[in-house]
């Protein structure tokens, strides 16, 4: 019995039974001729792939037209790159800004504080505002005299101390008057120390709508600070005459605001001649 080609055979006396060993063999060397195959194939493939990528990267340039790009032995060198960009760079000095002036200075010495002092430049409008409270201005008033618009010892006291002119201003709200003195001096040294000897008080100021209060006895608050040049005074009671206690709650807030109110003033003064010279060009 035979088969064709590659197939098992059996030659004459064999007993019928197949060869299984050679069968075996046979089909193991056709296992091994298929496995290279596939494998050369899969070489032969993937070269051909490589080569046409290959082709591709080397012929096609910008605008994706084959052979029109440029080659990558044609890109220029290191050495023939630009060292440097032809834009010019931003410069910055080494020289640190001068400090802010400080606007205290500006206050402390009449040397600098060149501002008009006048009544208007401290107290101004007809009316001061305080949160949610308002006081009607009164009189006001502008002297040279310091000692003229004083009661007590604080006359001689700013005299003492080169008082160049004392500006005053009352205010009013529901029966309570309050009139703040503010003291000009040459130095904030004659202004402290003026501030700290305080005897007696600043000379109330009525008229415009307000009438004669803290005069004749009558016992009313009064105080003393200074800030600066400046030092200044408040007196406040009541419109009627009647005598402040320490109950008198609203004596107490008209008095604390006025001195509120021109503390802010004067620093507001020196906050204004400070941005001046701050803006102004240097030679």
């Amino acid at each position: 019995m035979s088969f064709g080609q590659g197939g098992p055979s059996w030659g004459p006396g064999d007993s019928g039974t197949p060869d299984w060993a050679a069968l075996a063999e046979a089909s193991a060397a056709r296992g091994r001729r298929k496995k290279w195959l596939m494998i050369g194939g899969g070489a032969v493939a993937t070269a051909a792939v490589a080569a046409i990528v290959a082709t591709a990267v080397i012929t096609t340039g910008g605008g994706g037209k084959p052979g029109s790009g440029t080659n990558a032995s044609e890109l220029p060198g290191p050495a023939d790159l630009p060292s440097e960009s032809s834009v010019p760079q931003p410069s910055f000095s080494s020289v640190a800004p001068p400090p802010p002036p400080d606007p205290k200075d500006y206050i402390a010495d009449a040397g600098k504080d060149k501002a008009p002092v006048t009544v208007d430049s401290f107290f101004p409008g007809k009316k001061l505002t305080m949160g949610d409270r308002v006081y009607a201005k009164g009189a006001t008033n502008q002297t040279t005299s310091c000692a003229a618009t004083t009661q007590g010892a604080l006359g001689s006291v700013l005299t003492g101390n080169g008082c160049d002119q004392v500006i005053r201003a009352t205010y009013r709200k529901d029966g309570v008057a309050v009139t703040v003195g503010l003291a000009v001096f040459g130095t904030e040294a004659e202004a402290k120390k003026t501030a700290q000897q305080a005897a007696g008080g600043i000379a109330s100021l009525d008229g415009a709508g307000v009438p004669t209060f803290c005069r004749g006895g009558s016992v009313c608050r009064r105080t003393a600070n200074s800030y600066g040049r400046y030092a200044y005074f408040t007196v406040g009671g009541f419109t009627s005459g009647k005598n402040v206690t320490k109950a008198d709650k609203a004596v107490f807030a008209v008095g604390d605001d006025l001195t509120d109110f021109t503390f802010r003033q004067i620093r507001h003064r020196g906050e204004v001649q400070a941005s001046a010279a701050a803006a102004a060009p240097t030679t």
